[in-house]
């Protein structure tokens, strides 16, 4: 599902103009990165949970040439699913 299609599925259950839905489903995503940005994290009970995790400097290789190279330690986001979440796909 691509964000547009997630637009007009929310405004088709909503009854709310694809417009409203667009603006509301942007400020959802802002305020997400947002919150992250800042190093918090977000719970949604029953969906799941994002969080920002540190990734530690590492070596890897190249798969074109085979080298050896550093790849610098960063912050990446993680999300991690809730039971409701869970339950409903295992069904």
């Amino acid at each position: 599902m691509t964000k547009a299609n997630l637009i007009g599925v929310v405004a088709q259950k909503s009854g709310l103009p694809k417009a409203a839905v667009e603006k509301a489903i942007n400020a959802i995503f802002d305020s997400i990165m947002g919150t992250l940005k800042k190093g918090d994290k977000v719970t949604l009970v029953g969906f799941g949970t994002f969080d920002v995790v540190k990734r530690a400097a590492r070596e890897g290789i190249n798969p074109r040439t085979g080298a050896t190279i550093k790849i610098k330690a960063r912050k990446a986001p993680r999300f991690k699913a809730g039971k409701a979440l869970k339950d409903s796909v295992a069904k």
